[in-house]
């Protein structure tokens, strides 16, 4: 008997301010675990301390809510504006993203402090509906960073020699438990039928169309030709990848793109991140890895070149999102988050992708198109309107959601982004072919 999909983190009828809560109480729940130490390391560029992220978000309801629309709000601290703020020009000058990691002050209570001094002033707005568009903007955004809280806080655990978990699954106070173990109901990929499902092509309506918040990028809606395709039920495992290795996949300039086999060749590139043997680092530490489990952390060079190896492609964003309208938004893997643990952390499922056959969970999933804007495209007005716009370039849109998402945050015309050869997301791929090869 197959399990039933967890409660959103965010049903239907919440109230705004119960939605306010719940997220700032679920950054709280993935910092419970870390030291001062943890909280304060950057272990890369593209990656943040843990509790940057968690002054981001708060400097975001502080600048763009409290200062801006509370009468006689005074700043928690007027210098932190400077260390907080991520790339708004017009918020004015910032701390270096690469500089981050050297903030051994304020600390992580400091932090917090100020995280619970703006959630008791920020009761007085959460009820007034000229200010529910930004709040729900400050509520996406928060969301989006508790996935990169928990991505960037596994790349600076597992940049530590030790390999240390951030959660531990205890067998008898001694060994981790395979992670697998903790999911009895989960559905292998490897009793599923390996099949695909079809369009059949014609005019698609695409981009945010229903009620409801979505980020700016995911419209204006607009209509899309699309030929006759097929995309695959499943998402692409470790084992196929694990194939795709022993057979040179890595040594084969010719399944790459030119960009891609030089980063390859430059990088010493000859795995998916984390991978070491029959290993992967998660966030339990160093796991035996399940080759049923669908692959993660590959950059669009990897994902691009698998798909040439496997005689397929990689869908387009539109193709993708075509074949999700209607799709449960809400379901599949984000075994973070457990209605069983009052819709906070649950600990004995810490991210991991798993397979579950659904489109939405496990591994944001690469598609072959370009992040721009969609015809007649206008960022908002001001700061807030530096949010998606003027990163359209250069980068490539994913579709979907992982096992770190908030449940409930994504839907068919969120589009991800990321550069070709980032990977410390948990990033995969689902394969795609047009429709008269499927069968070829």
């Amino acid at each position: 008997m197959a399990a039933a999909t967890p409660r959103p983190l965010f049903a239907p009828d919440s109230t705004l301010a119960e939605r306010y809560r719940a997220t700032r109480a679920l950054t709280e729940a993935v910092l419970a675990p870390l030291s001062e130490a943890d909280a304060t390391i950057q272990s890369m560029p593209d990656a943040s301390p843990a509790k940057w992220h968690a002054a981001h978000v708060t400097w975001f309801w502080e600048t763009f809510l409290l200062r801006d629309h509370l009468a006689g709000y005074e700043l928690f601290d007027a210098s932190w504006p400077f260390l907080f703020n991520s790339y708004y020009e017009a918020e004015g000058e910032r701390l270096l993203r690469k500089r981050r990691g050297m903030l051994s002050r304020p600390t992580l209570a400091q932090i917090c402090e100020w995280r619970a001094d703006v959630d008791a002033t920020m009761e007085d707005l959460l009820d007034r509906p000229e200010y529910a568009d930004l709040i729900e903007l400050g509520l996406a955004h928060e969301q989006q960073h508790i996935e990169l809280l928990l991505t960037d806080i596994k790349h600076a655990l597992f940049s530590n020699p030790l390999g240390p978990a951030m959660w531990g699954l205890r067998d008898g106070g001694s060994s981790v438990r395979s992670l697998e173990e903790s999911n009895p109901q989960a559905e292998s990929p490897s009793r599923r039928t390996d099949d695909w499902l079809t369009h059949p092509g014609g005019i698609a309506r695409v981009g945010h169309q229903e009620e409801g918040f979505a980020f700016d990028n995911e419209g204006p809606d607009h209509r899309v030709m699309l030929e006759p395709f097929a995309l695959s039920r499943r998402l692409v495992t470790n084992g196929e990848w694990q194939a795709f290795i022993d057979d040179g996949g890595y040594r084969t300039a010719s399944l790459w793109l030119s960009d891609g086999w030089a980063w390859v060749q430059r990088k010493g590139i000859a795995a998916p991140l984390y991978w070491r043997d029959d290993e992967h680092f998660t966030h339990s530490g160093w796991q035996q890895r399940n080759p049923d489990a669908p692959v993660a952390h590959i950059s669009y060079y990897e994902a691009d070149a698998f798909a040439s190896w496997a005689g397929a492609r990689l869908p387009t964003e539109f193709e993708w999102e075509a074949i999700a309208r209607g799709q449960d938004t809400s379901g599949g893997n984000r075994g973070t988050f457990s209605a069983s643990a009052g819709n906070q952390l649950d600990e004995a499922a810490p991210p991991l992708p798993q397979g579950t056959g659904e489109l939405f969970g496990d591994v944001w999933q690469f598609t072959r198109s370009g992040y721009l804007p969609y015809p007649r495209f206008q960022p908002a007005e001001g700061a807030v309107g530096e949010y998606n716009g003027k990163f359209m370039a250069g980068q490539w849109v994913l579709k979907g959601a992982s096992c770190a998402t908030v449940r409930g945050h994504s839907r068919a015309s969120y589009r991800n982004f990321f550069y070709p050869q980032q990977r410390w997301q948990f990033t995969g791929l689902r394969l795609a072919k047009d429709e008269w090869a499927k069968d070829q």
